[in-house]
């Protein structure tokens, strides 16, 4: 992964570390593996970031911080990606959410009329809540393991690469001239 890049567009550890915001949290936000940029610990950002966007909850922020902290991942790349659902990316991820949890409790859809009144929410809330949030676990835990795998496979395609050039340069310097 280019690290080079990362560190680029993320934010300095103690930028965050020395925040008086974040003060509070002292040492649990200290912890160097929140700022690591290893291939396990994008990968698992990765997968806690695009879990919890899935999410039909508030306070993403709070839950992928937590999460964060939990698996010992890249606290800033989880709080990055937890973006992807946003105001205007919400309803596409809870329309598809949505159907994947009928398909798999093999319901018939609910949205026959779509209206946008507290009344018709209140009275089809009890029969969309149960396949929104299992469909959203189910889409947070496939999509969260493709975006998993997708880095560490990127991430180990780099290092080859990597390697290879160096392998190269080193046979060039070491052929030796005749005259």
């Amino acid at each position: 992964m280019p690290k080079k890049f990362l560190r680029r567009w993320l934010p300095a550890p103690q930028f965050i570390l020395n925040n008086k915001w974040l003060s509070w949290l002292g040492p649990v936000i200290g912890d160097p593996n929140l700022f690591h940029l290893t291939r396990h610990s994008v990968s698992m950002a990765f997968f806690a970031g695009i879990f919890v966007a899935f999410l039909p909850l508030p306070g993403h922020v709070i839950i992928v911080a937590i999460l964060a902290i939990v698996l010992h991942c890249n606290l800033p790349i989880s709080l990055m990606l937890v973006w992807i659902s946003n105001p205007l990316t919400m309803a596409p991820l809870l329309a598809l959410c949505y159907q994947v949890g009928i398909w798999v409790l093999n319901r018939p859809s609910a949205f026959v009329e779509w209206q946008f009144t507290w009344s018709w929410l209140s009275e089809q809330g009890p029969t969309l809540i149960v396949p929104l949030l299992i469909g959203s676990i189910i889409s947070g835990l496939a999509f969260g393991f493709v975006g998993f795998v997708s880095v560490r496979i990127f991430w180990r395609w780099r290092v080859i690469r990597r390697w290879e050039a160096r392998k190269r340069f080193r046979q060039s310097r070491s052929i030796p001239t005749t005259d």
